[in-house]
């Protein structure tokens, strides 16, 4: 029996590889994509996951993507965690880092999620989930660079959402307000649950893609206990 698909964008070794091990365990076809799929050897050892090298700012590239989630199985969750920055005063931007920033953060979720749309719509069930920031709601002295592309990412989940629910598909962005834990950085152990668990995150995603119809979540907020709002 084939098993349900679930689409990674933009993984990594933080949430996604969290994301990875949970799906994996719950039964899914895991498909990774990354710029750099070598340094996802050790979690496609782990989890059974395939790896495609993906540029999600490429509609060829994210085309490609799918076509290879299309031969595993039947496409059930699309996750886009990618993302795009560009640092620095708004006098000293490098606007080709702002423009590159723009063309991952926003138009790489227009692309993932228009290609996970077309599937989803044709069988008339599934999930989309987005990964945002605190800079999706606020723009912060020093944060053009950020702001503008989740923002934007922002904006086309709502928009995509209200498209969307009338024909089951569940579109849900998630504000992820906070640093997360890193693994490797030994921040996991860190006193008091200051940072954010990814696999805490992972599960919250889950339960969101398990949701009954009948009470839909469009968008969740995450953040430690600690942290201000």
């Amino acid at each position: 029996m084939t098993s349900n698909v679930a689409v990674i964008a933009g993984a990594g070794s933080g949430l996604s590889a969290s994301l990875a091990r949970l799906l994996a365990k719950e039964g899914f076809s895991v498909i990774l994509a990354a710029r750099n799929i070598e340094k996802l050897g050790a979690l496609q050892a782990e989890t059974g996951a395939q790896a495609v090298a993906t540029d999600v700012s490429d509609a060829a590239s994210v085309e490609h993507l799918f076509d290879v989630a299309d031969k595993a199985g039947p496409l059930s969750l699309v996750v886009f965690n990618a993302s795009g920055r560009a640092r620095g005063p708004i006098v000293e931007l490098d606007p080709e880092a702002v423009r590159q920033a723009l063309l991952v953060g926003a138009y790489g979720g227009f692309l993932v999620g228009q290609q996970a749309a077309r599937r989803l719509v044709a069988q008339g069930s599934g999930s989309i989930l987005f990964t945002g920031a605190t800079a999706s709601i606020k723009g912060f002295a020093g944060s053009a660079g950020f702001a503008m592309p989740k923002f934007g990412l922002r904006g086309l989940a709502q928009s995509m959402a209200r498209e969307l629910a009338p024909k089951n598909i569940h579109v849900a962005h998630f504000i992820i307000d906070g640093a997360i834990a890193s693994v490797a950085a030994g921040q996991e152990s860190e006193p008091q649950d200051r940072r954010l668990s990814p696999d805490a995150i992972a599960e919250a995603y889950l339960s969101i893609h398990r949701q009954h119809r009948s009470a839909w979540t469009w968008e969740m907020e995450l953040r430690p206990w600690v942290e201000t709002f």
